[in-house]
């Protein structure tokens, strides 16, 4: 059966019959005994297999540094080469974007000696010719590559010149004559041919170089060079690619994001060495365009979970989207099936779901389409993807009025009020649903919390309509636990929306129309212990939910990992993702407590919800559920309070038995965090539990996973939605 959405009902699932009469209190008033009951014959729709997913997109060089194994920057040589020109500037210090520095080629020698051959390139616009004058050395150089002693390295370079240039390719890992290795290329021609290139480094090194240079006389052309670990998978960084899998996403939504806007698929397949770079204007950077949609599918059975694929609706059009879906489902039969084949690709990829389009609400995406020309797009774009794959899931791109208010698009629209009203051009999701019905089996939703802010209605109203997207949200004092409660009020407004909607377009439910979240993420902070207690938050809000949100994708899949150029391990984000997917339980059960949320202290509007999310469970924040196989009762708690927490445990509709274990993430602090290159200060411990206590006592700034034996819990039957 499915599971009815009544947020603010006295039901024994979420919030009890406390709520409403302590609706109006600012502080809550927490019980001297916190009690908390579980029926486990109360169940409801179970978990969506897809529902731990994640997000990847090509911002600047996101992909090339965490997931690709490609240690040479600009490979294709879109910028020129100068000593004059500079690296691009890192992020700013404490910027998620780390690690983003592009690297450019220097001249070996004079620059003059380096021109940019715009007649003839191998790829793109332009190839570097290098101009030979006897014995001295001329040629190109890359500085910055990290080493492993030991390790070896492998790639391929291709090359054209004439018969007098006497071409070699050196790693150097030091400043002496032997801290290098040196291939010698063999004679060149005037046509491009592709040499192998392989080494062994004697040494660790932060800074090795690859120099490319010649002796002789006339020239030489570099058409691409690459170099990569010979330990790479298919490409990919194995140690990243190993850390991934075990997180089990369901789901991984690529390419998507802003970058999507304008950028082509037909240039991201194909021979990796003939695609042209291109430059992304969404993140003032460019992009090799080796990642493609091929080398996407390729990530995506490595680390065992299916893709959900973004179509350009931006700068793109309905055809090329309808191609794409040809070209990754259509059969040898089709024209792009055969090119797929002819890729190297003959089994058709099968790619359930697709989105139309990423943020096509906002200012900032690249070929913004305002609401009442989307829905015909949009309408557009499932007739021509549908003709193509009759069997595709199709979402489209909504915006709820929480996220049309917080980003200043309602305001942005001259709309009288900051805050956006359901039916009007600010409801990206309503029109969605009034103009485009029957194009679309799920609509999609964004949002993005920021730390240390909140959204502030009066201030809102004194902006005007060209203010900064953002202007709406000023600096906020939080405790610990508000500051950890924050971003689940999000996932709370687009359930009061969701609700809203089903009561203007009651055939929702008929259709079964779901909700996919496939970018969020809490902004602004570090990656640490207090992080994951308002992830483990959100994690427990979302999955209140499960009638409807059938999808989610965190903001970024590699934001789970810290890593450096040679190493990675999960950070405390990735621990939390493991360890949610390794012990919780998929099917819902009622949970009700004698200690509700404590009432909103600012008006209803923006980032702000009705009713506080969590569980009536205060200060603890609880969620519980059955293994599929119905043998262990699992219950999720948050305590994000620097102090022990104790709840009287009481259970209904099953029978506890035998011992119990306890997964419990913590650490000495709500900074502590894990780095690579330090000892982890936040570990997941698997503690036994004597039978079944009814006092629990939870440790401060953790997130637990109890796991209890269970008998007699009953079975019951459901009708999925996806």
């Amino acid at each position: 059966m499915r599971m009815k959405t009544k947020l603010f009902a006295a039901s024994a699932l979420y919030f009890g019959c406390a709520l409403a009469a302590t609706a109006q209190q600012s502080t809550p008033a927490v019980p001297d005994r916190l009690m908390v009951n579980i029926d486990a014959q109360q169940t409801f729709e179970p978990v969506s297999q897809y529902q731990f997913g994640m997000f990847i997109e090509h911002l600047r060089s996101l992909i090339y540094r965490s997931l690709w194994s490609e240690m040479l920057d600009d490979r294709k040589f879109y910028f020129p080469i100068s000593s004059k020109e500079l690296d691009t500037p890192p992020p700013p210090p404490g910027s998620p974007l780390r690690s983003m520095q592009l690297r450019k080629w220097r001249p070996v020698g004079p620059d003059e000696v380096v021109m940019m051959d715009k007649d003839q390139p191998f790829v793109g616009d332009q190839s570097p010719r290098v101009e030979l004058n006897g014995t001295a050395q001329h040629g190109i150089r890359q500085t910055g590559l990290a080493l492993v002693k030991g390790k070896k390295y492998t790639g391929r370079i291709y090359l054209r010149g004439n018969s007098e240039s006497h071409v070699k390719v050196s790693l150097i890992w030091g400043d002496g004559e032997r801290d290098r290795q040196t291939i010698s290329i063999g004679a060149l021609t005037n046509e491009y041919k592709k040499f192998p290139l392989g080494f062994t480094s004697q040494a660790d090194a932060d800074t090795a170089n690859l120099e490319i240079t010649g002796t002789g006389t006339g020239n030489f052309h570099i058409g691409t060079v690459s170099l990569m670990p010979a330990d790479n998978v298919q490409g990919f960084r194995p140690e990243t690619i190993a850390l991934l899998r075990g997180l089990h996403s369901g789901i991984w939504r690529l390419p998507g994001g802003n970058f999507l806007s304008d950028w082509s698929w037909y240039d991201s397949v194909g021979d990796i060495d003939k695609r042209p770079p291109m430059f992304d204007h969404a993140w003032n950077a460019m992009q090799t365009n080796d990642v493609g949609m091929d080398e996407f599918m390729t990530l995506c059975k490595l680390i065992g979970t299916e893709p959900y694929i973004t179509v350009n609706a931006g700068l793109g059009d309905a055809h090329s989207a309808a191609e794409e879906v040809e070209y990754m489902n259509g059969a040898l039969s089709t024209r792009l099936g055969a090119m797929r084949a002819h890729n190297g690709h003959p089994e058709a990829y099968h790619v359930k779901f697709w989105d139309i389009g990423n943020e096509p609400y906002g200012e900032w995406q690249i070929g913004r389409t305002d609401l009442r020309y989307f829905t015909l797009k949009t309408n557009e774009f499932a007739k021509a993807m549908r003709r193509a794959d009759p069997s595709i899931t199709l979402l489209a791109s909504g915006a709820m009025p929480d996220e049309m208010t917080v980003t200043g698009q309602a305001r942005a629209l001259h709309m009288a009020d900051p805050q956006a009203q359901f039916g009007s051009p600010a409801d990206f999701t309503g029109g969605l649903l009034a103009h485009s019905w029957g194009s679309f089996d799920g609509l999609t939703e964004h949002w993005y919390a920021r730390a240390g802010k909140r959204f502030d209605y009066e201030h809102a109203k004194s902006l005007a309509p060209d203010a900064p997207n953002e202007a709406g949200y000023v600096n906020v004092d939080q405790s610990l636990l508000e500051w950890a409660r924050y971003p689940s009020n999000r996932v709370r407004e687009k359930a009061e929306a969701w609700q809203e909607y089903e009561k203007r377009f009651p055939a929702m439910l008929d259709k079964k129309i779901f909700l996919s979240i496939d970018e969020y993420a809490y902004s602004g902070t570090p990656v640490n212990l207090k992080l994951a207690l308002a992830y483990g938050m959100v994690f427990n809000e979302m999955l209140r939910y499960t009638d409807f949100l059938k999808m989610s994708a965190f903001t970024m899949g590699v934001s789970t990992l810290d890593y450096n150029r040679t190493e990675a391990e999960y950070n405390t984000t990735g621990l939390l993702f493991k360890m949610y997917r390794d012990h919780l339980g998929t099917i819902p059960v009622a949970l009700s407590g004698n200690s509700p949320q404590p009432a909103p202290k600012y008006p209803i509007a923006g980032d702000q919800p009705k009713t506080h999310p969590g569980s009536p469970t205060y200060p603890l924040d609880m969620f519980a559920a059955l293994t599929p196989d119905r043998k262990y009762l699992t219950i999720a708690v948050v305590n994000a309070t620097e102090s022990e927490q104790k709840f009287d445990l009481s259970v209904t509709g099953a029978r506890l038995t035998g011992p119990s274990t306890l997964w419990q993430m913590t650490g000495s602090s709500p900074d502590a965090a894990n780095h690579v290159d330090q000892p982890p200060q936040v570990e997941v411990k698997e503690i036994p539990v004597s039978g079944a206590p009814g006092t629990i006592a939870v440790a401060p700034i953790s997130v637990g996973i109890y796991r209890f034996p269970v008998a007699d819990a009953r079975q019951k039957d459901f009708e999925p939605c996806l």
